[in-house]
């Protein structure tokens, strides 16, 4: 039901009868805003065949490409072995807080729009990232959804222990030995 200040609804139907009402005030819930981070990154490992200081080596030299003018996406695809986002050209695509590990998102967190960063570890590996963009999300309605939802689910489970504990006091048997 959509009214502004002011307005008077339709009849309402309600079990103890009908109900016009009219809108005095609102109040405005907090809005819930996530910032999204686009970026992209080129992922390499050590192992059999390279060792942990020439993966390092590697990355330092793929970073100096590209900040001289390289492109981005055509190093990713021919160096990352993250494949899914390789083949995008290193593209994660629009990342919410809490979807990386935390070394990545400590670091994505800290780049400027465009800027490439130094090397850094992760559990997979060795990566470097650039940050493409920044927005911001407006999550209110998923936000008032989910807590409406948390809420019910609550009441419930309050209803249905209630109701075991009532079925529970009514079904014991107690008796009193003088």
């Amino acid at each position: 039901l959509q009214m502004n200040l002011g307005e008077f609804s339709d009849a309402i139907r309600s079990p103890s009868g009908f109900h016009i009402i009219q809108l005095l005030e609102k109040r405005d819930a907090a809005q819930v805003l996530v910032t999204q981070t686009q970026a992209r990154h080129i992922l390499i490992s050590p192992d059999a065949i390279q060792s942990e200081e020439e993966v390092l080596e590697k990355l330092n030299n793929l970073r100096d490409r590209i900040i001289q003018g390289g492109d981005f996406a055509s190093i990713a695809r021919a160096n990352s072995i993250d494949h899914v986002s390789a083949s995008k050209g290193g593209e994660l695509g629009w990342v919410s807080k809490g979807q990386t590990v935390p070394q990545f998102e400590q670091t994505m967190n800290s780049l400027k729009i465009n800027e490439v960063s130094e090397a850094f570890r992760s559990q997979y590996g060795w990566h470097i990232m650039q940050v493409t963009a920044r927005r911001n999300i407006d999550k209110t309605d998923k936000y008032r959804f989910a807590t409406i939802k948390q809420q019910l689910q609550k009441r419930k489970k309050q209803e249905a222990l209630e109701l075991w504990q009532k079925r529970l006091r009514d079904e014991a048997y107690v008796k009193f030995i003088k």
